[in-house]
């Protein structure tokens, strides 16, 4: 097989970490080149891949929304039928079997939105591999239904107070713990970012999206205008995106979280002209950093959306102009989600809704020849609080205010 890992991509990329942590990195990178070289690790992994997380996953003609909408035709790659909700446990399986390769008993993880720790504290059960997952507070109490099945997996989650007390803040506690304990300790990073080899092996595990999707336009001979999907670190996008990105066509859509405004702390926006070149959690991109150059605080309505980089390959991918960016409102993300539900059956989490509004506004511009491909990241569930808090407060505030009275009967 030949080279699969970048030092950098562009100018963004590189291993920007303390020598304590190089050795296990340098190791990382070898073992993973091996495994990715082995057709028993490749047969293992796809074996997991189909009967664990429930691969292929469908690609469906939204009918009715196509309808509605007006225009092109809407595809959806439902990702969140995978097993554990998301596209996570692509990645988390491939890392988990790599981590049990390479004789680590321990596995930590950070998490943002839930859906990395949940898959994460899945595939360790079933490995019987030891999990702890650092998560923010703030993550936390959005979340909750997360912590309970990570829990209930087995794993044990450690909340983060620092910071912002979100994705970020956990990002080095788990840095931190893999400092001290990576002799028997893997880190699986959960999206494409981080010092090298990070962003390419997980782009490597999460192009399973776009291997199936390049399949299912080739055998339905689909005219594709557009891929579309969210960006927060970008685990899901480089995936989806990867075996079209050196090719002219289909356009690759990145819809990031526009908050609830263009103001200091209320987006998480970095490539539409926020983002100044750093380093951050080991690696050069484009983050929200102030003058001092210190990371900005962050804002998204989608709990997986916030952090305040973007992984270098994407960053380098929108810089050339292969990738387009557009922003999307919290108000967006909540309308798609009713959308979808409504006219399709189907609960998108709301860091995929972010990719449902942008390829809303998109359909009705083009002719109706023309196909979308949106990229259902994950399904909603995990969003029940805000969405429920978000779309019918006054019911839901009622629920639990009885739910509360009767356990304390």
């Amino acid at each position: 097989m030949d080279k699969i890992y970048n030092d950098f991509f562009g100018d963004f990329g590189g291993r920007y970490v303390a020598e304590v942590l190089r050795p296990a990195l340098d190791e990382l990178q070898d073992e993973w080149v091996d495994a990715m070289n082995s057709k028993d690790f490749r047969s293992e992994l796809d074996l997991m891949l189909t009967r664990f997380a429930g691969r292929p996953t469908p690609l469906m003609y939204a009918e009715n929304a196509t309808r509605v909408l007006g225009g092109a035709k809407v595809f959806i790659k439902l990702e969140g039928l995978s097993n554990t909700g998301a596209h996570k446990i692509n990645n988390v399986l491939g890392q988990a079997l790599l981590a049990k390769r390479m004789g680590k008993r321990r596995i930590i993880a950070e998490t943002g939105a839930g859906q990395h720790g949940v898959a994460t504290a899945s595939v360790c059960a079933k490995l019987g591999l030891e999990c702890t997952v650092y998560m923010g507070e703030v993550d936390i109490k959005r979340q909750r239904p997360n912590v309970f099945w990570m829990e209930l997996y087995g794993a044990k989650v450690v909340p983060v107070s620092g910071g912002q007390a979100t994705l970020k803040d956990a990002v080095n506690e788990a840095l931190r713990d893999w400092a001290g304990s990576f002799k028997d300790t893997h880190y699986l990073l959960g999206s494409a970012l981080g010092p090298s080899p990070y962003p390419d092996m997980v782009r490597e595990f999460q192009s399973v999206i776009g291997k199936e999707v390049q399949r299912e336009i080739e055998q339905q001979k689909l005219d594709v205008e557009a891929l579309v999907a969210c960006v927060g670190g970008g685990s899901n996008a480089i995936g989806f995106f990867h075996p079209f990105i050196d090719t002219e066509n289909p356009r690759l859509i990145g819809a990031e979280a526009g908050g609830k405004g263009k103001g200091v702390g209320e987006h998480a926006s970095r490539m539409s002209g926020e983002g100044k070149l750093g380093i951050v959690h080991g690696y050069k991109s484009l983050f929200l950093l102030d003058e001092d150059g210190q990371v900005q605080p962050t804002h998204s309505i989608s709990a997986g959306l916030d952090y305040p980089g973007i992984g270098p390959q994407l960053a380098n991918l929108g810089i050339k102009g292969r990738v387009e960016f557009t922003r999307v409102m919290d108000s967006e993300a909540l309308e798609a989600v009713q959308f979808f539900a409504k006219h399709e059956g189907l609960v998108f989490a709301l860091e995929p809704a972010h990719a449902g509004a942008a390829a809303m506004k998109l359909a009705g511009e083009l002719p109706q020849d023309k196909s979308i491909i949106v990229n259902m990241s994950g399904r909603g569930e995990k969003d029940l609080f805000i969405l429920a808090r978000s779309l019918d407060r006054q019911k839901w505030y009622s629920f639990l205010r009885s739910e509360v009275k009767g356990n304390e009967k």
